[in-house]
């Protein structure tokens, strides 16, 4: 099934424009970003079909194009087609292709239109193939000449221009975190309370999506709530505050790089003791794992989740929790980036025991969770998005499954997913970030 969208009209203008040296520009970044391990990677499949089993949208639609063995062999054929000697030579041999219009549509549809790069086929690939990283090698390349799907890579230009992913103005940014100062104040009852911004010296410098100030300031509310519980000295940056980096799914290191960045600025220009990261999954993997590499560069200080910090609260006994003030059935969504690819397991699972009165497991969970549906970007491809609710099927069926009133999950693209599943599989179900369910619980002094 191939979508018809006005987004599909414009990437088939842009392929059809396509030079030969548009083409070499393509190859040359997708060489750059293989070392020695992803080139060994692409010489491995065994094609034993593991990795089909694992992918949510092959459960969905059963077809070629969706078993990341086939997009391996995507990203493969070209490798071998202009890299590999016995491939430039005898092609035919090796099934070894070129890099051509038709290879690039093949590409577009599979790479950016049937993944999420959740990394669920990785860990059940049988010799081990980072395939996660091969497909986004290969959507670095199609980055590199201006193919990246509109809708995420607008998100990413409105980032690098306007500082965040959803072009919040600075002034609207001060306004909500002075109107969310006043709630902190009413729902504490202490005048005291604050959502300090650029403070120096301080222990935590806290990122967030930019969503939550734009569709969800419960969610910051919470945060604030429970830093103001626990004591603890914190602030945000009036310019850089986006954790979010859709660098990441583009393919663009550079990019990526440069938004990521911006967050190592404000540590250092605040002194801060630690940069902790908002409840987003792919915010978390890309500054905690993939910056440094974008970066080339070692950071002077520790990069946290906050979920991390909030386990530590209760394990210091630095906040208290009264578990009946949750009293519905919950369950919890592994994010990929936070969970399978970025080793986040335990913390969210230590913190609800604390925090919920009944919480129920899905089947399966941490790192062999399935994905949602609404990462790799997805969210952001408005032309794949019927693809992205069918194969979200397969999430909604857990859910029910659990029996549970509440679905928490600690990553806001999971949350806009679950909205939509929500309504479009009417599962009659709450969505709420793990800071939302302490902040309910938490015992004020």
């Amino acid at each position: 099934m191939t979508p018809s969208f006005p987004a599909l009209t414009i990437m088939e203008a842009k392929i059809r424009q396509l030079t030969e040296k548009d083409l070499e520009r393509a190859l040359q970044v997708f060489r750059r970003s293989l070392d020695h391990e992803a080139s060994a990677y692409l010489n491995s499949c065994v094609h034993c079909g593991l990795c089909d089993v694992s992918c949510h949208y092959f459960l969905t639609y059963h077809d070629l194009e969706s078993m990341p063995a086939y997009k391996l062999k995507l990203v493969t054929d070209v490798f071998k087609g202009h890299f590999s000697r016995l491939g430039r030579t005898l092609p035919g041999l090796i099934g070894a292709k070129k890099l051509d219009h038709a290879m690039i549509r093949a590409w577009l549809d599979s790479l950016f239109g049937r993944c999420s790069l959740c990394g669920r086929c990785s860990i059940n690939c049988s010799i081990g193939i980072n395939i996660t990283q091969l497909i986004r090698a290969a959507r670095g390349a199609l980055a590199a000449i201006g193919l990246v799907p509109p809708g995420l890579q607008s998100t990413v230009d409105t980032a690098i221009q306007k500082g965040n992913n959803m072009g919040i103005p600075r002034e609207d940014w001060l306004e909500t975190v002075e109107w969310l100062e006043e709630e902190l104040q009413a729902e504490v009852d202490d005048p005291s309370a604050r959502l300090p911004l650029d403070e120096p010296d301080v222990n935590l410098f806290y990122t967030i999506n930019p969503r939550e100030a734009m569709f969800f300031p419960l969610s910051i509310l919470a945060a604030a709530k429970i830093f103001y519980a626990a004591g603890e000295s914190w602030t945000f940056s009036r310019e850089n505050y986006d954790v979010t980096n859709y660098g990441l799914y583009s393919g663009d290191d550079a990019v990526a790089g440069t938004l990521s960045n911006r967050l190592v600025e404000s540590m250092l220009a605040l002194k801060a003791g630690t940069l902790v990261l908002a409840e987003c999954g792919h915010g978390f993997n890309s500054n905690r794992w993939e910056a440094p590499e974008w970066l080339s560069k070692h950071y002077p200080f520790p990069v946290k989740s906050v979920l991390e910090i909030v386990a530590d609260y209760i394990r210091d006994g630095r906040i208290r929790l009264d578990p009946s003030r949750n009293s519905k059935t919950v369950t919890l969504h592994d994010p990929c980036n936070l969970v399978r690819l970025g080793g986040i397991i335990e913390e969210q699972r230590f913190i609800l025991r604390h925090a919920v009165a009944d919480f129920v497991e899905m089947t399966p969970n941490r790192e062999k969770n399935y994905c949602c549906g609404g990462g790799g970007g997805q969210l952001a491809m408005t032309n794949f998005a019927e693809r992205r609710l069918e194969a979200g099927r397969i999430k909604a069926d857990q859910v029910r499954a659990t029996g549970a009133e509440v679905v928490v999950t600690p990553c806001h693209n999971c949350i806009d997913q679950f909205m939509e599943l929500n309504k479009h599989y009417q599962l009659g179900i709450e969505i709420k970030t793990v800071c939302e369910m302490v902040a309910e619980a938490l015992i004020l002094p």
